[in-house]
């Protein structure tokens, strides 16, 4: 914008500049010292131009290369006038690139000179590039000593010394109100309003215009000060969105906005490392989709980039078991399954992947099915570093496909086949209670008074048609995991109370039957009001089934698993807290508990005749359980030593294989009435 010549700032300044200086020289009548004093100042100021615009050139391409031994060099330059007490170069916001002073002249007149010409005088030029904009690089500062000056003056106004002085003092005093007036008191509020300005969004506090100023140069400067901070703004924001967009295309899968391979592999390493602090496992599957190419060919790369996509929202419902998702290229995906602690919960994940894919794809109103085959390797088992697990999964997929398509393979064939027969069993154990292939075993409780049977365990078996005996400890971790739990709960509850009914009926009145609860049942909604159905239907006396439920099950939620016991108590039930010693309970849990027994841990009682730490391990759980008015059984018992120990140390039952290992419900019918005589014999 360019100014009219009458608004400009340099002839509103001079104009008023002339008039007082007329004024002033009119009433004091001075006018030749005032000449004198003016001309000597203007010889200072003449210098000075004449010094900066000697040196402003070398300067300014010191400032802008940032060389400071050139700017030195400068400086020295400007030290070889005598008049020059102070010289420096830089940046007003930033540190000084080049700076050299030196003392002020020593002289008589000093004194009387300072008052009228200054000890010193500053002057400044800017540093400014060429072209068109002429880019501001710094200032130029010059101090000039005015000793030299004052001695000229006053050889040319030694007799009008008096007034001169007071004739400057006055025009020095209208000088400085003038320029504060229209320069300094404006530029004072533009830089209070620059210090608030947030550089990362400077057009947020625009600086105002200033009243009296909006056609002159101040007025300008603002106008266009506020212009360059609306566009640096707008600059830095095109710019952060360039930053980003090439960010994303770099470690981002165009097409469906997953990691690339770059990427994975940056979050698989921190996986890695975060896992082997914690020495759990990680578990890496490649997903290839099968015969992709040819879906291609038949509905076109469009549909195939679509059907991508969609796969791609599939996987990541998924995200609550993943630690990252990514787009190997082509039609190959990794997945990063993070802290997990058994092969199984990869195979549960690659099998639910399979399963999802078998609803078909609607893409352009054309329904397509996917198939996909899946490579799985395992952290630290298969390798430690993220090129490593990703090279191997992809090989492992890629072998996979060669052989037999639409499956998941682990890298060892180990982990593989133990993966495929827990698959198998988990399918077969929905039909194990249909095929009668389940049935319960009953081992004898001894009550250690008088040796007398006074319960027994409940413990299931499954005899498998082709694989034999199951292990419990393998099939309850399936029942839990497929949710089958609860129905096989409630038939174990079902045949334990039927089958006590029948010995209650035998004459065995008091007898009362454990049975042990998993975590899933314990925080079922509807086990209560089972549990006091059974009871009424096959008419059980309250106390005559005792539930057992683990340790670590009741430490996962206290509150939540106090509030289920007590409503299992409600129905008249009987509580043990099982493979007591094993998990982390402080005496304030079991206190807040609804606990009748503690049960200890086999493990503890198969070593404490020769294992001291056991021995008093089984010594302060049954101290603890008589402080708590709580029974105590030990479980395990197989020698008589163990026995004696025990006793001796309090402990009310015992079970084992010292007494009998588990029978079937025949059998122990047996086992009840010869133990009958025995104790009769015994009386």
């Amino acid at each position: 914008m360019k100014l009219e010549l009458k608004n400009s700032l340099s002839i509103k300044l001079l104009r008023i500049v002339l008039l007082s200086a007329l004024a002033v020289g009119g009433i004091l009548g001075c006018a030749q010292i005032v000449f004198d004093a003016y001309i000597t100042r203007q010889a200072v100021t003449e210098d000075a131009d004449r010094i900066l615009n000697m040196f402003r050139d070398p300067s300014t391409q010191a400032l802008y290369s940032l060389d400071s031994g050139m700017a030195m060099q400068v400086i020295e330059g400007l030290f070889q006038d005598k008049a020059i007490r102070h010289a420096s170069i830089g940046h007003p916001n930033e540190p000084v690139l080049a700076e050299k002073s030196r003392g002020l002249q020593e002289t008589s007149s000093r004194w009387l000179t300072d008052l009228i010409l200054g000890k010193e005088r500053t002057f400044s030029t800017a540093l400014k590039g060429s072209g068109p904009y002429k880019e501001y690089y710094g200032d130029l500062n010059i101090t000039l000593d005015t000793a030299t000056y004052g001695k000229s003056f006053l050889t040319n106004a030694g007799a009008l010394l008096l007034s001169g002085v007071l004739r400057a003092l006055l025009m020095s005093l209208v000088l400085y109100l003038i320029y504060h007036w229209l320069l300094t008191k404006p530029l004072s509020k533009m830089i209070q309003h620059l210090t608030s300005i947030n550089p990362d969004h400077p057009s947020e506090h625009l600086i105002p215009q200033l009243k009296g100023h909006e056609k002159n140069e101040l007025g300008v400067w603002v106008n266009t000060a506020n212009q360059l901070l609306a566009s640096i703004e707008r600059n830095t924001h095109l710019r952060h969105e360039a930053e980003n967009s090439l960010l994303r295309m770099a470690q981002y899968d165009f097409l469906t906005g997953l990691p690339n391979r770059q990427q994975l592999q940056a979050q698989l390493g921190k996986i890695l490392t975060d896992a082997g602090r914690s020495q759990r496992r990680v578990a890496v599957l490649c997903v290839g989709l099968d015969d992709f190419k040819g879906v291609n060919e038949q509905f076109g790369y469009q549909t195939g980039d679509q059907l991508l996509q969609a796969l791609t929202d599939r996987i990541r419902a998924h995200s609550g078991s993943l630690g990252a998702l990514a787009r190997l290229g082509g039609d190959q995906f990794a997945l990063v399954q993070a802290h997990i602690e058994q092969p199984y919960e990869a195979a549960e994940l690659a099998q639910s992947i399979l399963d999802d894919l078998e609803t078909v794809f609607s893409v352009e109103q054309q329904n397509i099915r996917l198939r996909a085959t899946i490579g799985i390797t395992l952290f630290p088992e298969d390798g430690d570093t993220s090129e490593q697990l990703l090279q191997k999964a992809e090989q492992t997929m890629t072998l996979a496909k060669n052989r037999s398509r639409s499956r998941y393979q682990f890298y060892i064939a180990s982990v593989d086949r133990e993966m495929r027969r827990r698959r198998e069993l988990e399918k077969d154990l929905r039909e194990a209670l249909r095929g009668n292939q389940l049935y319960l075993v009953y081992q004898p409780q001894i009550r250690y008074s008088d040796h007398r049977v006074v319960g027994v365990e409940a413990l299931l078996r499954w005899q498998h048609p082709e694989h034999g005996m199951i292990p419990p400890d393998l099939f309850i971790p399936l029942a839990e995991k497929n949710d089958t739990i609860i129905t096989l709960g409630e038939w174990v509850l079902d045949q334990a109370c039927n089958q006590l009914r029948e010995w209650h009926d035998q004459g065995f009145i008091e007898l009362r039957m454990a049975v042990n609860l998993s975590t899933v049942q314990l925080h079922h909604a509807e086990l209560p009001r089972v549990v006091n159905n059974l009871l009424q239907v096959y008419r059980l006396p309250p106390g005559s089934l005792e539930l057992e439920v683990t340790e670590t099950s009741l430490m996962e939620d206290i509150s939540t698993a106090a509030q289920h016991l007590l409503s299992l108590r409600r129905s008249g039930a009987l509580i043990a807290i099982d493979d007591f010693g094993t998990g982390y309970s402080s005496l304030s849990y079991l206190k807040s508990l609804p606990l009748d027994k503690i049960k200890i841990d086999k493990s503890f009682v198969q070593d404490l005749i020769d294992d001291d730490d056991d021995a008093t391990i089984v010594r302060a759980i049954i101290q603890l359980g008589k402080s708590l008015g709580m029974q105590v059984i030990a479980e395990g018992v197989e020698t008589v030593e163990q026995e004696a120990y025990v006793i001796g140390e309090g402990c009310h039952e015992g079970q084992g294989y010292l007494y009998s290992k588990p029978l079937g419900a025949r059998e122990l019918s047996a086992y009840l009435k010869q133990a009958q005589r025995n104790n009769t014999l015994n009386v």
